[in-house]
């Protein structure tokens, strides 16, 4: 990892986008974060580009200040249910003729994994080794230096819409600032809150957004499945919005204060009245001053009747794709679960009883400097991707997924916008 290089992470989620201003090193020093709901975005992918624009670049500009620096150079995150992902195999013959690996045949063995059958309308966005094979021998993590006559390597692909990528790449251009990477968010969130133990054993992580629901699952340390489920946090909302008759806002602030609850009863002596509160069925929402004014409501009600079906009916579909990747009984370390909507009540209990495995709900690690607003689950993906950041080149001549970059043109539209709207402001 290069000695303290800053890093820019745009996480552009269906409820809110996140820019966090980074120094990589060993660890993740955090000099600047900011979060903004999200407009123009639906169910992980852009739907209107003015109103991303507009999003992206105050949550970029906020980010900007707190920090003290200008970004230029971005990476940002990719989801929806769009992307998928596949298992590919490719064999070169070791180009020197005493037979040692260099970097030249990992380049062109992974290049030979990569000449996959996709549609036009498909992109790949990476391609992650999962482990080499030198003449026969298996399990080799890095070849170089090795000797040997064949190099085969197994690698895990994802790919996007290839009309997703291109409407990120216009509306970062509309911010002005050049993006240097697109990452599948599951895969981020994995290396911000996965272990290396956990990855080696094999895991499944599932990071819980507003409009998605994102899966990786690790087996033998690497990627071997990556896919997207379009159900999120915001249809437990929409469900109690219906099941009450209340506005959304409603729904979200009681969602909230169920799974983080302000205070507990406490009794005349000063002591937590913890008996009253057992056999209380009640939910007190006065606090929170909703517009309808309600103000008691059952507990079975919300949790049993509305809210834990609809988390049985998202972990009866994790576990439908992890049965569909073909890894089921290679996940002895469980289910890690991150994102918003990890902090759901009842979260651990119904992923438990669904698929009968080990639960966790993980924050991202390795993180200095302001990280009060971001120990949350919520930020594990925009973590993610600083760390993948740190290792990507920003001077690259064209993005991991292959669109060339103008470099010797740049219109920075943000300084363009700018000097429009001072010169407005001499108008009458």
């Amino acid at each position: 990892m290069s000695e303290g290089k800053i890093v820019v992470g745009v996480d552009i989620g269906t409820s809110k986008i996140v820019s966090v201003i980074a120094k990589v090193d060993d660890f993740v020093n955090v000099l600047g974060v900011s979060e903004v709901p999200s407009n123009g975005i639906r169910k992980g992918q852009i739907v209107d580009i003015e109103e991303a624009v507009t999003s992206i670049n105050s949550s970029l500009e906020a980010a900007e200040r707190m920090a003290g620096y200008s970004a230029s150079h971005i990476i940002a995150s990719i989801g929806g249910s769009h992307i998928e992902s596949l298992n590919s195999r490719g064999v070169v013959a070791v180009a020197r003729p005493e037979g040692e690996i260099a970097e030249s045949d990992l380049t062109r063995v992974i290049e030979a994994a990569r000449a996959v059958s996709l549609p036009s309308s498909r992109e790949i966005i990476h391609v992650l080794p999962r482990s080499y094979i030198v003449d026969g021998q298996e399990g080799i993590k890095d070849p170089i230096g090795m000797t040997g006559i064949r190099l085969e390597v197994d690698t895990h692909i994802i790919s996007a819409n290839s009309t997703s990528i291109r409407n990120m790449e216009k509306a970062f251009s509309q911010v002005g600032v050049d993006l240097d990477a697109v990452v599948f968010s599951g895969y981020a969130s994995s290396m911000a809150v996965l272990s290396d133990t956990e990855k080696e054993l094999g895991v499944v992580l599932v990071d819980i957004g507003a409009g998605t629901t994102d899966i990786s699952i690790y087996v033998e340390g690497s990627v071997a499945y990556s896919s997207v489920i379009p159900i999120g946090a915001r249809h437990i909302t929409n469900d109690l919005a219906i099941g009450l008759r209340i506005s959304l806002e409603s729904a979200e602030k009681i969602k909230l204060f169920l799974s983080n609850p302000i205070k507990k009863k406490v009794g005349t002596d000063g002591v937590e009245d913890k008996v009253a509160e057992r056999f209380s069925d009640e939910v007190d929402l006065s606090p929170l001053a909703l517009s309808e004014e309600l103000k008691k409501v059952s507990k079975k009600t919300l949790i049993d009747g509305i809210i834990r079906p609809r988390l049985n009916e998202l972990f009866t579909m994790v576990g439908i794709e992890v049965k569909k990747s073909g890894f089921a009984g290679q996940t002895p370390s469980g289910l890690v679960i991150t994102g918003g909507g990890a902090r759901t009540i009842g979260i651990t209990d119904s992923a438990k009883r669904m698929l009968a495995m080990p639960v966790r709900i993980a924050i991202a690690s390795n993180i200095k400097g302001i990280i009060d607003e971001i120990q949350h689950p919520s930020f594990s993906a925009v973590i993610g991707l600083l760390m993948y950041g740190s290792n990507v080149e920003s001077s690259s001549s064209s993005f991991g997924f292959g669109i060339p970059k103008l470099n010797n043109f740049k219109f920075d539209s943000k300084t363009f916008s700018k000097i429009i709207s001072f010169f407005k402001s001499f108008l009458p």
